[in-house]
């Protein structure tokens, strides 16, 4: 067996850096204690003008902690966290671990109907959300039997973490000032109390002694698959850790990094490569709740952001922008990201104008975000990059394991520390996701790649019905599970169609009930789905037929449907 340090990628792997890295042997809340008591005073996180020190952001997630304990949460209970990116995201999150609990991060898109197997799944009694969302939680909790309903929901309003009145270049896009200022009323819980951000962060009491280490789980993070609802993938504080520090030390990154922040931080890649990688570090996190690529633009050169991490249609349309002559960003010296391959003219542009190497990686929930990523110094485009540090990974045979050829495709199979522990609950899936390979231990992947001769890793399909929409990934089980439930709706398949801006959209393929058929049309099927799923799952085309096909067995036919759709 060929040595990892044999393998023929090492001739690209940046000569100052280990092949493998020993991470910290403590909690992941400690590396946000030790960075407040280092930097006290240096930003943590900048919000639309108004800064956030370290040791301000480890003083409200104590407060925050020790509430959560006062309101019965306990070592490994589950707490479900929605909300887009604001400070109040990195508070709650790290008074989750300090309260030795365990992180649900739930996309704050899902509707009441998605968010109920949040709530019953992890057995969560306690969820934390903003004020816009509240209500869709609230709705999912009271639609559950008393036993499995939510306990305490903790609401903050988005100007509990910045000032109504900002302007300048940190000030509100126009498009979100109802969004964002709209302070909402608590809602009213059945059989369970709703409390105020504020009065969360009021109490003098100390947080409960720190009782979690690197072997505790630390977040449970849930993905779809091909067949029924989202499973929880468990990752234990070690394997966050790891890909935190790898994130840092592969990045160059220091506690003078400045981090552009809008890659969401309820999706791995935010959490991991952002969040608790610019916390180990000590950043600073420039942050935004959604895309604006004015406010993008504005904010880079206003506060000199040296790192961006990002989906490539943000870079798209940034440099689509009217207003792009405006903006400074040069002080950018690395930028990268995944979820869908950056066009070639566009790397290019990058590199002519600001010499920016774009840096493509690759990972999957199951692997803490990066399982690959390109070498910083030479990056090959439209590419997974190479296997990250201190992981193995191979491309096999599907059927018989056996490792491919060079060129060849096959099966993406991972092994190294930042692997996730299982499925929560699952141990048939979690049986299935795992293969023994070289006497360790692999994640089956699912993704089709290859092995070039200089060991990069390059995507060439998927296993799994997976939709990449703009770097967010549509399960189409899930969503044909939730259209199943409109009365009009005999069957329905979802495919993948092309988009030349998302790279990926939805499409669903309807077989009508009888007494429904002209009197509902494509429009009030989108519109429907709306109302009931994350918007990025919504059908953006919907196309009725008389029948699906089928195999003998009576299967739907996904794959040929999908292959008439490419041709």
């Amino acid at each position: 067996m060929a040595a990892l340090t044999d393998r023929p990628h090492h001739k690209f792997w940046p000569k100052r850096l280990p092949h493998s890295l020993t991470p910290p042997a403590t909690s992941l809340w400690d590396n946000l204690a030790t960075s407040a008591r280092r930097y006290p005073d240096k930003p943590a996180i900048v919000f639309f003008g108004r800064e956030l020190t370290y040791a301000e952001l480890a003083r409200q997630a104590e407060r925050l902690a020790a509430t959560l304990h006062a309101l019965g949460v306990r070592k490994g209970d589950r707490v479900v966290l929605c909300m887009q990116n604001c400070p109040q995201l990195v508070i709650a999150h790290f008074a989750i671990l300090r309260a030795n609990a365990v992180v649900v991060p739930v996309n704050p898109m899902n509707r009441a109907e998605e968010l109920k197997h949040y709530i019953t799944d992890p057995d969560a009694k306690v969820a934390i959300t903003t004020g816009d969302l509240a209500s869709e939680l609230v709705k999912a909790s009271d639609a559950l039997a008393p036993k499995d309903r939510l306990a305490h929901l903790i609401v903050t309003q988005f100007t509990d973490a910045f000032d109504a009145g900002v302007s300048g270049p940190d000030s509100l896009p126009d498009a979100w000032r109802d969004w964002l200022l709209t302070r909402h009323s608590l809602p009213a819980l059945a059989g369970g109390h709703a409390h105020a951000w504020t009065d969360a962060l009021a109490g003098d009491t100390p947080a409960p002694e720190l009782a979690t280490g690197p072997a505790d789980l630390a977040l449970l993070p849930y993905t779809s698959g091909t067949t029924g609802l989202p499973k929880g993938c468990m990752h234990i504080h070690s394997s966050i850790m790891h890909n935190a520090v790898s994130s840092a030390v592969w990045g160059n990154a220091t506690a003078e990094t400045i981090t552009l922040a809008v890659v969401p931080m309820f999706h791995i890649t935010g959490m991991v490569s952002l969040m608790h990688s610019s916390i180990y570090t000590a950043a600073t996190l420039v942050m935004m709740p959604r895309w604006d690529r004015d406010l993008a633009g504005r904010l880079i050169s206003r506060w000199r952001v040296t790192s961006w991490t990002n989906i490539p249609t943000m870079v798209i349309d940034l440099l689509g922008s009217p207003h792009f002559d405006q903006y400074d960003l040069s002080s950018l010296v690395h930028i990268g990201g995944g979820g869908a391959a950056m066009p070639q003219a566009v790397a290019q542009r990058l590199f002519d104008s600001y010499g920016l190497r774009y840096v493509e990686g690759y990972g999957l929930t199951e692997t803490a975000a990066p399982s690959h990523s390109n070498p910083t110094d030479a990056p090959k485009q439209q590419c997974l990059g190479i296997p990250f540090m201190s992981t193995d990974a191979r491309v096999v045979d599907p059927e018989t394991l056996q490792e491919m050829p060079v060129g060849e495709q096959g099966e993406i199979i991972i092994h190294g520390p930042e692997v996730f522990q299982g499925y929560w609950k699952r141990p048939d899936a979690t049986a299935a996701a795992f293969v023994e390979f070289e006497g360790k231990k692999f994640f089956r992947s699912g993704d089709l790649g290859r092995v070039d001769e200089d060991g990069y890793f390059f995507i060439t399909d998927r296993l799994k019905r997976m939709i990449n929409a703009s770097g967010f990934k549509v399960w189409p089980a899930e969503v044909e599970a939730l259209m199943f439930r409109h009365p009009a709706i005999q069957e329905a398949c979802i495919i993948s169609t092309k988009d030349t801006y998302r790279g990926e959209s939805v499409k669903a393929v309807v077989v009508l009930r009888q007494g429904h058929k002209g009197k509902v049309s494509e429009e009030d099927i989108i519109a429907w789905c709306r109302e009931n799923m994350a918007v990025y799952k919504v059908p953006r085309v919907v196309q009725f037929t008389d029948a699906l096909p089928k195999s003998g067995s009576g299967k739907v036919m996904w794959r040929t449907l999908q292959e008439a759709e490419r041709e």
